[in-house]
């Protein structure tokens, strides 16, 4: 399997990272270790996940994925196999938030010990918190890979002014860097993205890592018409998407799809592959047929045209 660079931090990834937030949540812990256990044999072997998954599930108060991953690592001896991924930032059950030097301190020690792992190999600020001063943040970062427990930082869910605030504080105060951007980005959501934080990410060298690849679902092409919505727990919001330019962009995938002796959802992450911009998309699978499709889409090349005609189709 192919290997990027996750920025500048030296930590090299496969073209997909898996998106952990199904891991007791949509999936159980049996699955979960299935899913695992393939991804490593296929070598899709970049695991991201958060402290918050899945707190929104009735019972859950955050922390059930990381949980399920650290069983599996602990049963398997393969953390030397798989680059880990996490967050934090997100209100967790208890109601905690934010990052605070406080909060990051006591919470990276509760990832690492549901983790039953001693570093994690990329740790991200999940969303932005403009109550706290970067330099707390940003210190906080630095402290935790001064004392080993975290290989490389990142930034999730950050507009392109305050990312690039953030790498002006690191540059000044000689601190560690956000080597990874999180955005949202797919065929469907563009310009946000690729007016600011596109070119940002390009001009600074940072990994862009981002999630909804598949817009929540749309893109593998099951919700054409409103009487679809039923067929996932994300149907309900697809009605953002059911839109002329979102049809207009599912006939394209389409076409793409038979050029190409694929589907759709493999389409639209190869369009993703082919932005220079875009380091490894996330996505998950609930099922080993799915996760079968990811793999096919990792290697998927598009000729230039074909994204060409893409781009056209999914113009805002």
């Amino acid at each position: 399997m192919e290997q990027r660079s996750l920025g500048r931090s030296g930590i090299k990834a496969p073209p997909l990272m898996f998106g952990g937030n199904v891991f007791g949540w949509t999936i159980d812990k049996a699955q979960s270790h299935r899913l695992l256990d393939r991804l490593v044999e296929v070598g899709l072997n970049a695991i991201d996940t958060a402290d918050v998954y899945s707190a929104w599930a009735p019972g859950h108060q955050g922390g059930e994925s990381e949980t399920i991953i650290g069983e599996w690592l602990k049963a398997g001896g393969k953390r030397s196999q798989v680059v880990i991924a996490t967050k934090v930032g997100m209100k967790m059950g208890s109601g905690d938030q934010g990052l605070s030097r406080d909060w990051i301190m006591r919470e990276v020690d509760a990832s690492l010990r549901r983790l039953q792992t001693d570093v994690i190999d990329l740790y991200q600020a999940h969303k932005d918190d403009e109550t706290v001063p970067l330099e707390e943040t940003l210190g906080a970062f630095a402290d935790l890979v001064q004392a080993g427990k975290v290989r490389a930082i990142g930034a999730s869910n950050y507009t392109a002014p305050r990312l690039k605030l953030a790498l002006e504080t690191s540059a000044k105060l000689g601190l560690p860097r956000y080597e990874t951007l999180q955005p949202l980005y797919n065929l469907m959501d563009r310009k946000v993205f690729e007016e600011a934080l596109g070119p940002l990410c390009q001009a600074e060298g940072i990994g862009v890592i981002n999630y909804y690849a598949l817009a929540a679902g749309f893109l593998s092409g099951k919700y054409r018409s409103e009487a679809d919505y039923g067929k996932s727990k994300r149907g309900a919001n697809m009605g953002k998407y059911l839109t002329s330019r979102g049809l207009r962009v599912l006939d394209a995938l389409d076409a793409v799809a038979g050029e190409t002796a694929s589907t759709p959802a493999q389409v639209a992450i190869a369009w993703l592959l082919a932005k220079p911009v875009v380091t490894a998309p996330i996505a998950s699978a609930t099922s080993l047929d799915q996760l079968e499709e990811l793999v096919k889409a990792a290697s998927l090349s598009l000729s230039p045209a074909q994204v060409a005609a893409l781009d056209a189709a999914s113009a805002e």
